[in-house]
Parts: C-alpha cells; sequence; structure tokens
C-alpha cells in the first residue's frame, strides 16, 4: 500500500515473537506476500512456539491477525467502530452508483421516456445507456491509480460530489445531447465505490475477513442493478421518469455527506521509516488533499498510473476477468430481455414489473446468505486437509457449483422466453442466475486479493470493469440476437459460454500457483520491493 498515514493497512510485514521454546531461535515471522505465493498460514502451530507473541483472532483461534505497525493512540474498539463505519458509507456508495445506471437501463427496456418530449425511440435512448456503462467500466481504473497517488479520501470526495452533480444534471436534462452528456460523465465518476471496493477493503479488514467484507460490498453492488428498476417502476407509474433521477441525486447527496463527515484516510506505507513519515495533520486537512500532499515526493504519479497495467499483465488477473466477462455478460442480458418480454408478450405494467424485479432482492441476499459462511467454510476445510495453509486459488472451489446454477438458469430462462411459459419460472430462475453470480463475484474478488495483496485497488478495478464491459457489450448485442434466433438458441449458446468457462477455472487451479511464482508480485515502484 502506499501512503503515510493514520489508519495503517493491519498486515504487518514482520511481526517477532521471543525467541524461547523454538528449536533454531527464529522469530515467528508474518509476511503477506510470501504466503501469497506459498499459502497463508491459518494455523499458529505452524509458527515458532506456537505463535507465541501474535495476536490471534478475537475467539482466539486462527487465523492469526499480523500484528500491524501503529502509530496512533485510539483504542481497538474505536478502531474497529470506525472499520463499521468505514464498511456502511462505502456500501452506500456501491449501491448508489448501480441504482443509477440501472434508473436508465430501465428507461430503455421499458421505453419510459416520454416520446413527445424530444421525440426519440428506445434504440436511441440506448446509446445513452451503453456510454454510461462503458464509462462505469473506467472510472475504477482511474480512481485506483489516482487513489494511491492523492490519497483515498480527497479522491473520493473529488468522484463523488461530481456524481451528485451529473445525477442532477439527469434529472434536470432539456435535450437528449445534454441527457447523454450527463449520463456518460456520470460514468466516469459514480463507481469511486465500486471501482475502489477491494482497496478499501485491503486496508480496513485482516486476511481472515476479507471474504466477509467481500460478500457484504459485491450484495450492494450485484443488488443494485435490480433495485434501480424496482424502485423506478413504481415511481415512473405515477410521475415522470425525471424523478428516479432525483431520487438518486438525493441518495448521492446523502453519500457526499457521509463521505465528508465519516470516511478517513487508509493510504498507508509500511516500507517508509518512521522517521521519514510526515506528521498528520488535521482531518479537513486530509478530506482535500493537503495533508496528502505533503508526502508526495514519497511517490510517484507516473507509477501510480501505471498499477492497473502491471496488474492486468499478470495472466491470473487476466484469466479471471475473461471468466468473469463470460459469465456476467449473461446476467445483463437476461435482465435486458426479461423486462422487455414482460411488457411486450406478458402485458406486464410499469407496476408489475416493480413487482416482478424483487427477485433480484430475494437472489443476490440468499447468495449473500450462504456465501457469509460458505466461503469460510470451504477455506478452512481446505486449510486442514494442507497443513493448515490455504493457498489462493482455493478460493476458487466454490466458483464451480456457482457456475452450474449460472448454466442452468441461462438455460431453463431460454426455454421459457421461447415457449411463454408462466412468469414466475421467469423469475424463479433469474433468482437463481442472481444466487449464483454472487457467488462467483465473491469467490473470485477474494481469489485475486489473496493473489496480489499488493495491488488490491487495481485487481478490484478490473473485475468492476470486466463486470460493466461485459454489460456493455451484452447490452449492444441481446435484443437483435434474442429476436433473430429465438431465445431459446440464444439462451443456449450463452449457457454454452458459460459452461465453457469453467475451463479457465480448471486453468487456474491447476496451474495458477506456478503461474504466480513464475511471473512474480505486482512491482508498482522502487518502494515495493522494500514491502
Amino acid at each position: 500500500m502506499e501512503g503515510t498515514f493514520d489508519l495503517p493497512n493491519k498486515y504487518a510485514t514482520k511481526a517477532k515473537t521471543t525467541s524461547a521454546g523454538t528449536s533454531n531461535g527464529l522469530a515467528a515471522e508474518v509476511n503477506e506476500i510470501r504466503e501469497a505465493l506459498d499459502g497463508y498460514v491459518l494455523d499458529p502451530a505452524q509458527y515458532p512456539d506456537n505463535a507465541a507473541g501474535l495476536k490471534l483472532s478475537d475467539d482466539g483461534k486462527p487465523p492469526p491477525h499480523p500484528s500491524a505497525e501503529r502509530f496512533t493512540r485510539r483504542p481497538a474498539k474505536l478502531e474497529r467502530a470506525e472499520e463499521g463505519h468505514h464498511a456502511t458509507n462505502h456500501r452506500l456508495h456501491c449501491c448508489v452508483g448501480g441504482l443509477h445506471r440501472r434508473h436508465s437501463d430501465y428507461h430503455r427496456d421499458s421505453a419510459v421516456f416520454d416520446n413527445s418530449e424530444w421525440d426519440m425511440t428506445a434504440a436511441a435512448v440506448q446509446k445513452a445507456v451503453v456510454g454510461n456503462i462503458f464509462a462505469i467500466g473506467a472510472c475504477g481504473l482511474f480512481v485506483v491509480a489516482f487513489a494511491n497517488y492523492f490519497g483515498r479520501l480527497p479522491v473520493t470526495l473529488v468522484f463523488q460530489a461530481v456524481f451528485f452533480a451529473t445525477c442532477a444534471w439527469s434529472a434536470a436534462a432539456t435535450s437528449f445531447e445534454s441527457y447523454l452528456a450527463a449520463r456518460i460523465v456520470n460514468g466516469l465518476f459514480c463507481s469511486v465505490g465500486q471501482g475502489g471496493a477491494l482497496m478499501w477493503i485491503k486496508d480496513l479488514f485482516f486476511f481472515h475477513e476479507h471474504p466477509r467484507a467481500i460478500n457484504w460490498v459485491e450484495f450492494s453492488i450485484i443488488t443494485s442493478p435490480y433495485l434501480g428498476p424496482l424502485i423506478t417502476a413504481f415511481i415512473v407509474s405515477g410521475t415522470t421518469w425525471r424523478w428516479p433521477f432525483w431520487l438518486c441525486t438525493i441518495l448521492a447527496g446523502i453519500a457526499l455527506i457521509l463521505t465528508v463527515f465519516f470516511l478517513d484516510e487508509t493510504l498507508y506505507t509500511r516500507s517508509i521509516p518512521q522517521s521519514e513519515r510526515v506528521p498528520k495533520g488535521s482531518r479537513v486537512q486530509r478530506l482535500i488533499g493537503i495533508d496528502q500532499a505533503r508526502s508526495f515526493h514519497q511517490r510517484s504519479l507516473t507509477e501510480s498510473l501505471m498499477r492497473p497495467i502491471v496488474a492486468i499483465t499478470k495472466l491470473p488477473v487476466l484469466l479471471t476477468i475473461i471468466y468473469y466477462f463470460l459469465n456476467f455478460a449473461w446476467v445483463i442480458g437476461v435482465n435486458t430481455t426479461v423486462s422487455i418480454w414482460l411488457t411486450q408478450f406478458y402485458g406486464f405494467t410499469p407496476r408489475g414489473i416493480g413487482y416482478f424485479y424483487f427477485f433480484g432482492i430475494i437472489g443476490p441476499l440468499i447468495g449473500w446468505f450462504a456465501g457469509h459462511w460458505l466461503h469460510d467454510t470451504v477455506g478452512r476445510l481446505y486449510a486442514h486437509r494442507h497443513d493448515g495453509r490455504i493457498d489462493p486459488e482455493a478460493r476458487l472451489i466454490i466458483a464451480y457449483p456457482a457456475t452450474a446454477l449460472l448454466f442452468v438458469a441461462v438455460i431453463v430462462i431460454g426455454f421459457a422466453l421461447e415457449h411463454q411459459w408462466h412468469y414466475i419460472v421467469l423469475a424463479v430462475f433469474s433468482g437463481v442466475q442472481t444466487v449464483g453470480v454472487m457467488i462467483v463475484t465473491t469467490a473470485i474478488n477474494a481469489y485475486l486479493l489473496d493473489c496480489y495483496p499488493e495491488g488490491s485497488g487495481e485487481v478490484g478495478a478490473w473485475v468492476t470493469a470486466s463486470r460493466n464491459w461485459s454489460g456493455f457489450m451484452a447490452t449492444f448485442i441481446q435484443i437483435e440476437w434474442v429476436t433473430s434466433a429465438g431465445p431459446a438458441t440464444a439462451f443456449g449458446a450463452q449457457a454454452g459460454i458459460t459452461g465453457a468457462s469453467i475451463i479457465i477455472l480448471v486453468i487456474l487451479q491447476l496451474y495458477g500457483n506456478k503461474v504466480r511464482k513464475w511471473q512474480g508480485r505486482m512491482v508498482f515502484s522502487k518502494q515495493s520491493k522494500v514491502l
């Protein structure tokens, strides 16, 4: 991690114990970079003297908490409360960003726009949607690059402020050209929460807390594309299309206020000696970036901008985002197709579509609830069979059954649309698809974070880019494909792509560790070599 501030990352490079009781006199040591290659130690017995001197989890069981370098006198309970504030605020940022995007998706899918106002077809309105989606994918890459130089807090503040302004701009647009520009600019700034999710999680949580923290954040992200149409459907049934955007403006304003009053800087570099650290200034100075500017000489803007490029050169990262692209695309495809079919063939009113979209809340909720224990359970079982260590590739085990759920769901939805089965079938298996994608999303994020802890923000930003760019692609091709080939054929091909993507999981599990050792870890600067 880069930076010099008061909320350190909770992995210490070294955590020493006394040498008494050890046969070779060596001190216990926790080094996350080495463990990312050789496997993270979950069994304290693997350390000299049974990990004496290493802080264990709150219940006294493994995994050990690496003892962080502390430069604060705040009590531990206050720090844990602050983590809760950060995590809650971050989930709101993620949800509001996705909510705003899906407002315009719904407008396109159901032609809610008042054609008499701008004389626009649904196809023309689609241009605004796909531009916004592509921009959202790019947003996270800029967020993590800037955040590693200017600091987490000021970058979040600037991006959230522009997001708030462009939400209002979208709602008040007086022409389609103005609306189009608002949507694209909005996309470039609205994904500060999604794109930087793993960066914040890595800053704030211990290793053993990562899967659950990721599960919480991803629940907000996966739910938002369904929460937007759900809310919008009820609003537009009684008023104009502008009010959903005004609602999102209000929520973005709340998120901005929470950023100003509750978030704090978490950027921190352990490699900088304490004697060279810049004294911490006031919170206002951290908020507007003055505090961070005092340590610019310790970082490089060019290197920060190159961090996402370095990350994507790692084959495990590239293969993982390809796998995710091939799966999440059809989640957006189903979402787009079902909403149109419900209107045109099932006779659903906007309010009826709103009720239908409750599947997008229930499905991710089931996926979150299952994942809350499932990811940790799989990790513990794997460690039990591998001498107390867990390799990053173990995180992918749960992705196999989740991918199977995605495969089955897409197949059934295709036949249901082809033969116009009861809409309950569509609701149930659309929900099954969201359960699968929820589990997959947490698994691949946890895998990449375990693989490259030094590039947490970068790998998370690429996952966000993969998610949104797959939606960009699906939005362009889905309706024409389904209309020309028929739902059963089109969705059958998409299910085949989903099934074939398992080959990538097999490659990563068989050769991922060897490839990571061959390519080495991510080195972003000269400072990285001494982390």
